[in-house]
């Protein structure tokens, strides 16, 4: 989702190739060193983190000024995809660890939500009147958290995260994005996308 919207933004084709994770075409293999999604290959490099392919996007077209942000952005993406996402997975797939209490995750992962609604107090995005890589670095993981338990995520009394992540999942951008499509096998002719 983040790579998709890094593209979106940007205007910058790719060609699109499904993957169905549990059965991974050998030639995504042979291209993902990872083999994890998403992979972007650009002549012969290959990006296979969705931040590097969001700045990768984002350095060849940035026309809604996402790169515009404070250092602060920086260090806000870090803080959501390592702590947060850490107490994130351990929350959403509790029964995946033999160590994780559901709650006490939760409850960690509030704290790191708790930030980002104090940030907001006022104002639509985290820096402002516009979205920033900030924004759409941080939303994916917040729009996962809030569907793991949405009556609970709905009663917390975070006005301006709920604002945001209303915004974010009304945009039109969003809905381009999850676009669903066919997987792809060897031999079918690419999608383009965006």
């Amino acid at each position: 989702m983040r790579a998709r919207l890094a593209l979106a933004s940007a205007g910058v084709q790719v060609e699109l190739r499904e993957i169905l994770l549990r059965d991974k075409a050998p030639e995504f293999l042979a291209t993902s060193p990872s083999g994890t999604v998403p992979c972007l290959q650009t002549g012969d490099r290959v990006l296979d983190e969705s931040r590097n392919i969001m700045m990768w996007a984002l350095a060849q077209n940035d026309p809604e000024s996402w790169l515009d942000m404070p250092h602060a952005g920086h260090a806000l993406i870090d803080m959501i995809e390592g702590p947060f996402k850490r107490a994130l997975d351990r929350y959403k797939y509790s029964t995946r660890y033999d160590d994780a209490d559901k709650l006490a995750e939760r409850e960690i992962a509030s704290g790191y939500l708790r930030q980002l609604d104090e940030r907001l107090e006022g104002q639509s995005w985290l820096f402002g009147g516009e979205p920033t890589l900030a924004d759409m670095a941080i939303l994916p993981f917040v729009r996962q958290f809030a569907m793991t338990d949405k009556v609970w995520f709905d009663a917390q009394d975070w006005r301006g995260l709920h604002a945001w992540l209303t915004l974010f999942l009304e945009s039109e951008r969003l809905a381009q994005v999850m676009q669903k499509y066919q997987v792809w096998e060897s031999g079918d002719d690419p999608i383009h996308f965006p």
